[in-house]
């Protein structure tokens, strides 16, 4: 066993048996590197990362590699969902260097942690006019023992390079509807009318762009920025890339028709998606979209949620193939041979079910550029379960419950495979998300499950990862153990989780605790130089680079979230410094972003709402629970610029400090009364939940 051995991180135990001396990012490491005076290797990935697998097979596990490692470098192994600031650094650092980048991330650094080289995967062998990881590994060494001095030069240098990206002056910007135009047209000129998604090729399902197409529609009602997304969404969740049996959706599609999965399943992926189709199921209210927010809830609470309430992080890709002498192959747990369809399910459930899901005798994975499924089927829908039936000349009530007896043995079936590995450490800014996502499900869905879940999980964070007398959050909780510094996507995601969760139960304490976060954040992390927050604290002098993402990928970035954060704290405490704070964060990235708004769809979401005039939606009662009949027909309307407010004895006094203009808002003869009030304006009050809903529909 190498240093791993006494961490907690999933990832780095993966490796703790690797003849590789592996050491943790620390300073142990960083020591023994500069008393030898040797380079380091760096490798960053993670627990669910196949290619990440692939690397430590071919290379990691090999005695002459791992001896070739051992003898020229310090070798250090980080988790990226653990450490994301030291990713952030040298991802940055290997796409300066080469203009691409992903995971394994492999960077080599002088003993002072200046990157000099770096790549991802490397191939065990030479070939393809590429060196195989030994060759490299000879080659730095020998560079390093003869050109040391011009290594150490350009290591600085582009450490310098990171450290001057993005200064701007931005006070002068103004922040207007020309942005929101500008990222509606640029996101719209990437649209695939053919097969939905956005890009060609490889699709990722990216939901940042679904909150900004969806606030857009509301404000301009442009019917092709509803029509993009819900097109998007149905394709998502009836091609391969959604789990039609389990619930909830793989990470990305390798093929452009949303058909062959990367199947790994992320957390950040299900709670965003979720919140996607809620919106969706708001603005149609069709049950479809509904459905497919249920089933990937639960999944997150059968499969991705722990006894003490925190959710778990992800599952792997690779799994156990019986077939294949034991090994992990991707998507193993989740394709399927016809004749093991045919061996579960009655003939008439077969029929129904491999029309449906276009299961092929030979199998059905058009694009498997590694040939790891063939004569495999990858469950995918393209027809309704009216044309299913119509095209098997059978009853469509017959073919339904068919179907939904075949998918119920098939899921059985199932859960005798082995299952992929679960990554089970419970990630503060992914919980955040999670926890929000559950709340909103709990009002859209009426639904009171999710709204325990989404407590349960506020309640964990605040038990095991804060401590509200120092003032600390912690990132990462696994197996009892706390650790690692939060950044600022975790108290950021996490502010928003909360506000969903008062959203959901009109509780204080949530409410308190998000305003206490957001005053952390900007101690912590606020730019008061040029605006904006740095992703990191700047403590931690191992960080070479303190930066400010500019990129909504597959997660949002701290600052578009913390923007909107601030905006609706605002809204809800009328403390005008927030809203400066806002007003400085957009502007700061506006000004960035001049030329390529669509990059931070998220951000450009705060800035709609940032546009939109002030609305709040007032329900004076007597308690809570008389206030739930007018709160039911606010969550059954897409009001994304809505504030809802709920003057009742508990908090009357509270509100009405805050709010001079809910002064006079109370109960009437006992009565519960609605108010719809924008721009400070308020329509008639009413005490009729009908009424009330002809309002939110003006």
């Amino acid at each position: 066993m190498n240093h791993l051995s006494l961490e907690k991180s999933p990832y780095l135990l993966q490796h703790a048996s690797n003849p590789v001396d592996w050491y943790p990012w620390g300073d142990e490491a960083f020591e023994k590197a500069n008393k030898e005076n040797k380079p380091i290797f760096l490798s960053i990935g993670y627990s669910t990362c196949h290619w990440c697998h692939v690397m430590e097979r071919e290379s990691f596990e090999n005695e002459s590699i791992a001896s070739l490692m051992n003898t020229y470098f310090v070798n250090i192994k980080v988790d990226r969902e653990e450490r994301p600031d030291v990713d952030k650094v040298y991802m940055s650092a290997v796409q300066t260097m080469i203009g691409q980048g992903g995971w394994p991330l492999s960077v080599f650094l002088t003993p002072d942690l200046k990157p000099f080289y770096g790549g991802t995967y490397f191939p065990p062998e030479d070939g393809h006019g590429r060196p195989g990881f030994p060759s490299l590994l000879e080659r730095i060494n020998d560079v390093w023992q003869k050109e040391r001095e011009n290594i150490i030069r350009s290591g600085e240098e582009l450490i310098k390079q990171l450290q001057h990206r993005h200064s701007v002056d931005s006070r002068n910007t103004e922040i207007n509807e020309t942005i929101l135009k500008r990222t509606y047209h640029q996101l719209a000129a990437g649209y695939d009318p053919k097969y939905s998604g956005f890009g060609s090729g490889t699709k990722f399902p990216r939901p940042v762009v679904f909150n900004f197409l969806f606030r857009y529609y509301y404000r301009t009602k442009d019917q092709d920025a509803l029509k993009m997304s819900l097109t998007t969404l149905m394709a998502m969740a009836s091609g391969g890339m959604y789990d039609h049996l389990g619930g909830g959706f793989h990470r990305y599609s390798v093929d452009a028709q949303w058909r062959i999965p990367h199947f790994e399943k992320m957390l950040y992926d299900q709670a965003q998606l979720v919140n996607s189709y809620l919106d969706a199921y708001q603005l149609t209210h069709d049950e479809f979209f509904a459905t497919i927010a249920r089933e990937t809830l639960e999944y997150v609470l059968r499969d991705m949620t722990s006894p003490q309430g925190g959710f778990y992080s992800a599952e792997d890709a690779d799994s156990v193939d019986p077939e294949q002498q034991g090994n992990k192959i991707e998507g193993a747990f989740y394709v399927w041979k016809k004749s093991e369809i045919d061996d579960v399910l009655t003939s008439d459930e077969a029929k129904v079910f491999c029309r449906y899901y276009s299961v092929e005798e030979t199998g059905n994975a058009l694009a498997d550029p590694h040939q790891e499924f063939v004569g495999k089927n990858i469950l995918f829908n393209p027809l309704t379960i009216e044309q299913t039936a119509e095209l098997l000349s059978v009853n469509a009530d017959d073919a339904r419950q068919l179907l939904a007896s075949a998918r119920k043995k098939m899921f059985e079936r199932r859960e005798r495979r082995v299952r992929p590995q679960r990554d089970d450490k419970v990630i503060t800014s992914w919980n955040g998300l999670m926890i929000g996502a559950f709340a909103r499900a709990s009002r859209i869905l009426n639904e009171e499950r999710y709204l325990r879940a989404a407590s349960n999980a506020a309640s964990f964070l605040y038990t095991n990862l804060y401590d509200g007398e120092k003032k600390i959050l912690r990132r990462r909780f696994r197996d009892g153990e706390v650790k690692f510094e939060a950044h600022a996507d975790d108290y950021s995601f996490l502010t928003a989780g909360l506000i969903d969760l008062y959203q959901s139960t009109f509780d204080l304490r949530w409410l308190n605790w998000a305003e206490e976060l957001m005053g952390m954040t900007i101690a912590l992390f606020w730019d008061s130089a040029e605006g904006g927050f740095y992703d990191t604290s700047g403590k931690d002098s191992s960080i070479l680079v303190r930066s400010k993402e500019a990129y909504d990928g597959a997660e949002p970035t701290a600052n578009s979230m913390a923007a909107m954060d601030l905006l609706r704290l605002y809204h809800y405490t009328n403390d005008r410094s927030l809203k400066e704070y806002a007003e400085k964060t957009l502007r700061y990235f506006c000004s960035l972003l001049e030329q390529s708004p669509q990059i931070m769809p998220q951000l450009m979401a705060a800035v709609e709402f940032y546009c939109a005039p002030p609305e709040h939606l007032v329900i004076a009662a007597e308690s809570l629970t008389d206030a739930w009949r007018f709160l039911n027909e606010v969550a059954g309307k897409y009001l994304p610029n809505a504030n809802c407010i709920v003057v009742e004895k508990d908090s009357k006094e509270h509100l009405f400090a805050k709010f001079p203009f809910l002064n006079g808002m109370e109960t009437r003869e006992g009565k519960t009364m609605a108010y719809r009030c924008k721009n400070y304006a308020c329509l008639l009050p009413t005490s009729v939940p009908v009424e009330f809903r002809k309002q939110l529909s003006a």
